[in-house]
């Protein structure tokens, strides 16, 4: 099992660590030619990090600790600016621009509580794939049956990897999809995609400015809510979790498990039947809604309009140097037109509002994070007709969160042993600590504690 970061902290205040061993350690595991280290990571803070540890050390023996994540190896995602950096988002095309004036918000949140980075992590270029695999950097494998080489997830892909691999103790991302989420429930971790307006996107580079937003990969919920109050600028609330018997929860009855594998149904049913052992109402529930948003996005959807909106420029005179698969979906906003934006935009909220007004009752909804188990990254690499149908399939329970402008966590529920499956456990916009206070509960009533 993963250290929390409650855990490291409390060894790091006994003085049986010090943040210099914990960023000698990750960057030694990064830096391990047997290890994923070279495949996670597009550039790696050696002379920073170890500077900062000793720094925090400092601090930290003068009574000084600035946060709960003061002086732990921290990764964050290739589309985050570093001041003095150019921000390459998993691109080869990008290398020529100029590098960054600032530091991106978060990241400057994250330094000022303390975090040391160990590096930049690899991705789905410019964040546009929920598989995780970057014909230019190359892509690390899951830590699950490697192997069999599976994909790790994305499109914080290297995120994912870093902390079930050890060379961070958490890891940053960006979810417009489940990117945060569905590396999460393919490494076998907890992590958290925010309502995306309480974290701010400046100095992050868009893929969907209506979609994006900007959450933790970490070893439990208790560290995702940690990390999402720095984040988010807001005090920590360490309110006690609920009692599960006291819970109601929804789940979808259509659409959230079409296409799963075996593995995965049999983990789900069973996660539900010991939810409901723990005294909670798990209700199945209609939402009519969730069919219809493959039809609101027939034409490709927010994501499409706006990526193409924003690389339209790069991509005609660049097209070579893009991932294929990449550019041919942001390509398909170049043909919606100003009345097809508009429309979406406005079948949104009524859509949100519709779903909201299902979810009234319930605490959360419940859904596998993915309905399937990590596909081996070669079966995908090897044909574009595998890796589209894959992308599809993984990318569809967490959009449906995106699209509600909700918050989202993924638990992780399988066995120990078994292949990685991840719980989603949602809810409307802001409702972010209800969530997380909720995921506390399950996590810990359904596995070894995490807390």
């Amino acid at each position: 099992m993963l250290p929390t970061l409650t855990a490291l902290q409390e060894s790091l205040a006994s003085g049986q660590l010090t943040s210099l061993d914990l960023t000698q350690a990750a960057l030694a595991r990064i830096d391990d030619a047997s290890g994923e280290g070279a495949r996670a990571f597009t550039r790696v803070y050696h002379d920073q990090a170890r500077a900062a540890a000793q720094a925090s050390d400092i601090l930290r023996a003068a009574g000084l600790a600035r946060s709960p994540i003061e002086g732990l190896p921290i990764s964050i995602k290739d589309l985050f600016d570093v001041a003095g950096e150019t921000t390459l988002a998993g691109s080869t095309v990008l290398k020529a621009a100029p590098a960054a004036a600032g530091s991106a918000v978060v990241v400057q949140r994250l330094l000022g509580a303390g975090a040391v980075l160990v590096g930049k992590t690899n991705m789905t270029e410019f964040a546009f794939s929920g598989l995780g695999l970057n014909p230019h950097y190359g892509t690390p494998a899951s830590p699950w049956d490697r192997t069999a080489g599976r994909i790790p997830g994305g499109s914080s892909s290297g995120a994912g990897v870093s902390v079930a691999d050890g060379m961070s103790v958490a890891a940053i991302g960006t979810d417009t999809g489940g990117s945060v989420r569905i590396p999460s429930a393919f490494c076998g971790l907890a992590g958290f995609k925010p309502t995306a307006r309480r974290v701010p996107g400046q100095g992050a580079l868009p893929l969907s400015f209506s979609l994006d937003s900007i959450g933790p990969l970490a070893a439990s919920v208790s560290c995702c809510a940690t990390l999402d109050a720095i984040l988010s600028g807001q005090p920590l609330r360490p309110d006690p979790a609920p009692d599960p018997a006291r819970l109601r929860f929804a789940v979808p009855a259509s659409l959230v498990l079409d296409g799963a594998d075996d593995h995965v149904s049999t983990v789900f049913q069973h996660t539900l039947r010991e939810i409901r052992r723990l005294g909670a109402q798990v209700d199945t529930v209609d939402f009519p809604e969730f069919q219809q948003l493959a039809h609101i996005n027939r034409l490709g959807g927010l994501v499409c309009a706006e990526a193409w909106a924003w690389h339209k420029d790069l991509l005609q005179d660049h097209a070579a140097q893009y991932d294929p698969r990449v550019a041919s979906r942001i390509a398909r906003g170049k043909d919606m037109s100003a009345a097809d934006y508009i429309e979406l935009t406005q079948a949104r909220p009524e859509w949100i509002a519709a779903v909201q007004a299902r979810l009234r009752h319930y605490d959360a909804l419940l859904m596998p994070t993915v309905p399937v188990i990590a596909p081996t990254i070669q079966s995908l690499q090897a044909s574009d007709e595998a890796y589209f149908k894959a992308n599809a399939l993984i990318l569809r329970n967490p959009t449906l969160i995106n699209f509600l402008d909700g918050c989202a966590l993924s638990i992780p529920c399988h066995p120990d042993g078994a292949a990685p499956v991840g719980l989603m456990i949602a809810g409307p916009a802001m409702r972010d600590a209800h969530i997380l206070r909720v995921g506390r509960a399950l996590e810990s009533a359904l596995g070894p504690s995490r807390a």
